[in-house]
């Protein structure tokens, strides 16, 4: 389909346009009204039933850990034990009241856009699939009983199944992961976490007024840029939407330029309640700033600062005047990005500078937004699906090697000691990535032939931003060190194998470098490396794929006969894996 030019040419586009989007638009609304119950009955019912029955054991488990950390100075920690009770008995309340808002919006919205999805260039057969986000239901083939359970209606029960289980995963395994670290035992040379009992006082005094202050100032800011929101969106997406440009430029976006002009007002009041509840964490940060600058004057400062700049942030975002009409008194002492508004400006001294720039990137957006559309971003599945192949395939490979034993499989199914299968595989492979890219000179990460991960087309996630970004600088480390063969050898060896805390755990483990400051270079990395990966095992994503990688593992030693030398414990093992049997091709769930 070519771009309409001329303003008749629009028009009748833009005419001709109307039924086709109000035909799907219908159809979807019926869709949701179908789904949503269902939804919102499956992630109220079974988050609300994980929340209730761990309730208690979170509740105690929570004092004991921080009662026990040594984290934590006393101050603190009486601090915490004291305000504690309020936020574990809203804890229930919130994540009910979630679920079911949660489930409303899921359950209406996912067939809703899954119906406008199924015109896109992509896919076959529209009219099927638009009453129809899945082309098969089961692994054996199509189902086609019923063509109205496709698109935006199993899938979207399916993912409210999905979200449940995330849900348990994160309360029974990624809580009490974070409550274990907390409670772990600190080197004799780290300082505990604490702050002078002296400042609370000022510090509550502060807080107090800069809520009452700010939380108004801030919501009345919001309120007040929120029609320039509507409007100015409203007047791009029906700009984009007539002249087929920014992001409807291709065919199979058309459909999506009505649908977001006619949910663009919860957009806005989305964005104003996030401003309502963001100023409450706003105006309590001032307590932290009269701790941090050891003055009250400092904390009354930033009370006005503030307001100063969340409406520079709102102008920025709205493409408004630059800088704020409210006054930006100085509050800090050492100019230190602290806040989320803070980031990315700095204050007073910089002003002209961060002017400058804005202005200078206002004048080539209009020119990138092509070259942006042009670079593909990969997708958190995608890498997801990266890692988890990666580890089944060398999984394998290092059974047979010895590397992995049948031990390290049955403790982690049965006694649920997964070091080896759940930090130290997924480590060796990012390692082998690293060694890769560093030896072949990438400006990136190679994860596969076809893929190969940069700074560019990174995943718009800040959780993959976060860990995939430190991963840029190792490579760049393992690149300086310029590694043999036998080198990068061993070394591959020594992430299974061996304690990487000390220089002096390598002596007896024929690494050949004896320079004790590249050894001890080579295992900050791995210990970089497995802390990094520790904490993606937290996200329920990781433990839900992870099953699936453990199961693969267990039958590909059966296959290989190495269960008959180790038979204990294969008769517990054995109900482990029932039921997910169909999944030893390394089958993994899509949802992230």
């Amino acid at each position: 389909m070519e771009v309409p030019i001329g303003f008749v040419a629009k028009c009748w586009s833009f005419i001709s346009f109307l039924p086709f989007f109000f035909s799907l638009f219908i159809l979807g609304f019926l869709k949701g009204l179908i789904i949503c119950p269902i939804a919102v009955t499956i992630t109220a019912v079974g988050n609300s039933a994980v929340v209730i029955g761990l309730w208690l054991a979170h509740f105690l488990w929570t004092y004991y850990c921080v009662a026990k950390s040594k984290r934590v100075g006393w101050v603190l920690k009486s601090l915490v034990l004291v305000s504690l009770p309020l936020p574990l008995i809203l804890w229930p309340v919130m994540a009910i009241v979630g679920s079911i808002v949660g489930g409303v919006g899921y359950g209406f919205f996912a067939p809703l856009i899954a119906t406008f999805e199924a015109v896109g260039a992509n896919v076959t057969d529209k009219a099927y699939h638009c009453f129809s986000v899945r082309n098969q239901i089961s692994d054996k083939g199509a189902f086609t009983l019923l063509n109205f359970i496709q698109d935006g209606c199993f899938s979207t029960i399916e993912s409210s199944c999905t979200v449940v289980r995330d849900f348990t995963d994160f309360c029974f395994h990624s809580y009490f992961s974070y409550m274990d670290e907390l409670s772990k035992d600190v080197n004799e040379d780290e300082k505990p976490i604490d702050i002078e009992l002296w400042r609370v006082p000022g510090c509550l005094l502060v807080s107090s007024i800069a809520v009452l202050v700010d939380v108004p100032l801030i919501t009345a800011v919001a309120l007040w840029k929120s029609p320039y929101m509507l409007f100015r969106g409203w007047k791009r997406l029906l700009e984009d939407l007539v002249g087929r440009e920014g992001p409807f430029l291709e065919t199979v976006c058309v459909p999506f330029a009505g649908l977001a002009i006619l949910l663009w007002p919860l957009a806005v009041l989305g964005a104003f309640v996030a401003a309502l509840f963001s100023s409450f964490f706003l105006g309590l940060y001032a307590g932290v700033v009269v701790h941090q600058e050891e003055s009250l004057q400092m904390g009354l400062a930033y009370i006005v600062a503030v307001i100063s700049l969340f409406d520079e942030y709102a102008n920025d975002l709205l493409s408004l005047s630059e800088g704020s009409c409210f006054p930006r008194p100085q509050y800090r002492r050492r100019m230190k990005p602290s806040t989320g508004l803070e980031k990315g400006r700095s204050l007073d001294s910089q002003d002209e500078r961060e002017g400058s720039r804005s202005r200078s990137s206002k004048l080539v957006s209009e020119g990138s937004r092509t070259l942006k559309q042009a670079i593909q971003r990969y997708t958190p599945v995608q890498v997801w699906d990266w890692l988890f192949k990666s580890c089944e395939v060398n999984g394998k490979l290092l059974l047979g090697e010895g590397l992995i034993s049948i031990k390290d499989i049955q403790d982690c199914m049965v006694k649920g000691d997964c070091k080896k299968l759940g930090i130290e595989l997924p480590s060796w492979c990012i390692l082998q990535c690293l060694l890769t890219s560093a030896k072949l000179d990438s400006a990136g990460l190679i994860i596969s032939e076809e893929m190969e991960l940069t700074r560019f087309n990174l995943p718009r996630d800040k959780v993959f931003e976060w860990f995939i970004g430190p991963l840029f600088t190792m490579k760049e480390q393992i690149k300086g060190l310029q590694l043999q063969e036998d080198e990068e050898s061993c070394l591959r060896k020594l992430v299974l194998a061996c304690n990487n805390d000390r220089p002096e755990d390598w002596d007896n483990t024929g690494f050949p470098s004896t320079d004790k400051v590249r050894r001890a270079q080579l295992q900050a990395v791995i210990r970089r490396l497995q802390g990094i990966v520790g904490s993606m095992s937290r996200l329920p994503t990781f433990r839900r794929r992870f099953r699936n990688l453990v199961k693969v593992l267990y039958v590909e030693a059966i296959q290989t006969g190495i269960q008959a030398k180790h038979p204990n414990g294969s008769s517990r093992i054995r109900l482990f894996i029932r039921g997910g049997r169909r999944d030893r091709n390394g089958a993994q769930d899509d949802m992230v």
